[in-house]
């Protein structure tokens, strides 16, 4: 029997080369206060959604053209074009999990003739000022870490007859991953995962994933991550 893979992907730093999360208020809001803010989250002083609240307010009359110049400019990773078609050609459902905002993503995502792709983030909108008013869609009161509650996202979408795989990079990542079989990781998350003895995979591009996938796959027997199995357990057993 095919094994069946449910990937779960990060979007800024992941599937983009830089966090455009980040990059955005650096650029067009105050990169001081940004920073402060950003620094408050991740302390948790206050959580995400508070996190996009405050740095949302720091970008005042924002000129939309200057912001979609800016965004158009992104770049992606090389191989994650080549990843997403592997993913079609052996029918691993793939999506993308951000905790993010939907206006860049999704011009990004378009400009990359990659606008089919399940994405599941946070919202903006603007109002006749040009200030951002973000809107979370997919929150969970008891989740402070992400304004999306990926995790969520991995529990509704994986089941135990198949294998979930997260790939991530930063600190939104850290909650679901934790709850996947097996854990693509770099920079922040890779040090997460390293510090707290969590089984892992280091990864520089999707086709570091592409060749372990292979692997995988390949494998006789393929046991599913214990610790994963039991905060997926911890949370049903919750309801």
């Amino acid at each position: 029997m095919e094994k069946q893979f449910k990937i779960f992907v990060d979007f800024d730093g992941t599937i983009t080369k830089e966090d455009i999360g980040e990059l955005m208020f650096l650029k067009f809001g105050d990169e001081q206060k940004a920073k402060e803010i950003v620094n408050d989250w991740i302390n948790e002083k206050i959580n995400a959604r508070q996190s996009w609240l405050l740095l949302c307010k720091t970008i005042q009359n924002l000129n939309i053209e200057e912001f979609d110049e800016f965004i158009f400019k992104t770049e992606i990773d090389e191989s994650f074009k080549k990843f997403v078609e592997y993913c079609k050609v052996n029918n691993y459902e793939l999506r993308v999990l951000s905790d993010g905002l939907d206006y860049y993503i999704k011009k990004i995502l378009t400009k990359e003739n990659l606008s089919e792709l399940e994405v599941y983030s946070n919202k903006l909108t603007f109002d006749e000022n040009g200030n951002l008013i973000p809107l979370f869609p997919y929150t969970d009161e008891e989740c402070n870490r992400c304004a999306n509650c990926k995790r969520n996202h991995v529990l509704n979408f994986s089941g135990e007859e198949e294998f979930s795989i997260y790939i991530g990079d930063g600190y939104s990542d850290i909650c679901p991953a934790q709850y996947c079989d097996f854990i693509f990781a770099k920079k922040s998350l890779l040090k997460y995962c390293e510090i707290n003895r969590i089984t892992y995979f280091p990864y520089s591009n999707f086709n570091d994933i592409i060749i372990k996938l292979e692997e995988l796959k390949n494998k006789k027997k393929l046991k599913k991550r214990y610790q994963a199995l039991l905060k997926r357990r911890e949370i049903f057993i919750q309801g």
